[in-house]
């Protein structure tokens, strides 16, 4: 049995208090490692860690900071297939997802912000024969990272990539339901010569571990990737605490595809972008809208591609699907299932339960669903599933396809499919979402802003918008 340990002050312990969570594996549904159960005290220590470190981590230079990141991606990227086997065993996703997607990225997080401090640029501003003015961009102190479970190492190193960069010091906390490889990478930063105290990783539930480091009055800066709910409760927190937040909160994804697309990359994508890492990337698209031209023969060729997709043991390389991330998320996704029902949908593929082999049977594994018949208001098309589960239905006109796109509470991204560059161009303008791709999904340049409106959260990550957020601006006057 696997005891995964906190990384704190450059050193891995248990749990100040001696607690341990079960961590389950989904693709057996069986225990296979424990977690500290941290609290308040083990925060508190990682805070106190992460002062005294960053007097020296924040002065030390953009050039020794690349250094030493660069070195950890390093290493990450070496271990590529140690990390993509724990990612896999831990989160439930198909091995070849973790093999592509997640550890490359998360390697390629480190990189970039490594490279980006390094042409960081501040601002000047000449006032004639008076003064000039010039802009001091400075790291805050000791910052909150808080990750969630779909994409574990991915969006724990989009976080702290950044703010390591700028010179912050770290307390950070992974998913209590994917903590593997976030202590793999505890294990490296060691190897690598990351200073003591400069990331701290605390273990432990969101309302302890989590609460505590929202709470703490020195975590200057709160960054939270997860559920808008558990977004709200955080913001009651630390608003009034004056933290700064960037919140990047849920999704209800639509796929507008007009008859005039390409329809082999409309439809192929669209069977990616719906059920990639099981359908639980916030970006996935679950709300289809199809032209009613093409809306029969679109629709047929997406069910049958659902349903050749394989689901399975996440660690065979020909399944494209693996198990959910735990027993209690597959019944929420299957209680919308039925919710689809009730509310007059009809399954057209998927949505069954299944036991791969007797040695499996007690994963969580759920084939992907289409559904068709419901209308735009129904909570099947209003709330985020979050599972393999996606709507489609079908519109006459631009107008209406846009109504239907907007009409949620969310707004992380959108997916546009037409070769009319006049009707793309109007479109992205009037789409309520923080990101619109255009006959494409998911092609992610790391210098652009990511995030939501509306209820999917408030603030940017990547770029520079990543580093502003992880420094205070200081504007110098001097006079002549």
């Amino acid at each position: 049995m696997i005891k995964i340990q906190n990384y704190i002050n450059g050193q891995l312990a248990p749990a100040l208090s001696g607690g341990w969570l079960d961590n389950y594996e989904p693709g057996t549904g069986q225990v296979y490692s424990h977690i500290p159960d941290s609290d308040a005290s083990d925060v508190q220590a990682a805070v106190d860690a992460a002062e005294a470190a960053f007097p020296t981590w924040s002065s030390c230079g953009v050039n020794e900071r690349y250094r030493i990141l660069h070195r950890i991606a390093d290493l990450i990227e070496e271990r590529l297939e140690v990390f993509a086997q724990a990612e896999s065993r831990d989160s439930g996703k198909a091995i070849t997802t973790a093999r592509s997607v997640d550890i490359p990225r998360a390697q390629a997080n480190i990189r970039f912000f490594a490279t980006a401090i390094l042409h960081f640029g501040a601002e000047s501003h000449h006032m004639e024969g008076q003064a000039v003015n010039y802009t001091l961009r400075q790291p805050i102190g000791t910052v909150g990272c808080i990750s969630p479970w779909n994409l574990p190492l991915y969006l724990f190193t989009w976080k702290i990539a950044p703010a390591l960069a700028t010179g912050n010091c770290v307390v950070a906390k992974p998913s209590e339901m994917t903590p593997m490889t976030a202590f793999l990478l505890a294990q490296t930063c060691i190897e690598a010569g990351l200073p003591a105290g400069v990331l701290n990783i605390v273990h432990g539930l969101g309302p302890k571990a989590g609460q505590a480091i929202v709470e703490h009055p020195k975590t200057k800066a709160i960054s939270f990737t997860g559920g808008t709910a558990t977004g709200r409760t955080l913001a009651r927190t630390a608003a009034p605490m004056f933290k700064k937040l960037s919140l990047e909160l849920g999704g209800k994804n639509p796929n507008v595809i007009f008859a005039d697309c390409n329809f082999e990359e409309a439809v192929s994508t669209t069977v990616r972008s719906s059920f990639a890492n099981n359908g639980q990337i916030c970006l996935c698209g679950s709300r289809i809208y199809v032209e009613r031209k093409i809306y029969d023969k679109f629709k047929d060729e997406l069910v049958r591609r659902t349903k050749a997709l394989k689901t399975g043991n996440p660690a065979d390389p020909e399944n494209d699907l693996g198990a959910l991330v735990s027993e209690q998320h597959r019944a929420k996704v299957m209680g919308y299932l039925d919710i689809a029902k009730q509310e007059g949908g009809t399954i057209l593929c998927g949505g069954e339960i299944i036991k791969p082999s007797a040695e499996l049977s007690g994963g969580y594994y759920l084939t992907p669903a289409v559904i068709e018949g419901l209308p735009n208001d129904c909570r099947t098309n209003q709330e985020e599933i979050f599972g393999p589960v996606v709507t489609i239905q079908p519109f006459d006109t631009e107008e209406e396809a846009l109504a239907l796109a907007n009409g949620t509470q969310y707004g992380l991204a959108c997916t546009l499919w037409t070769q009319d560059i006049s009707r793309a161009t109007r479109m992205a303008e009037r789409l309520q979402a923080g990101i619109v791709w255009v006959n494409c999904w998911m092609l992610r340049d790391l210098r652009t802003p990511f995030g939501g409106v509306k209820n999917s959260g408030v603030g940017r990550e990547g770029g520079t918008e990543a580093l502003r957020f992880f420094t205070e601006v200081k504007n110098v006057c001097v006079s002549y």
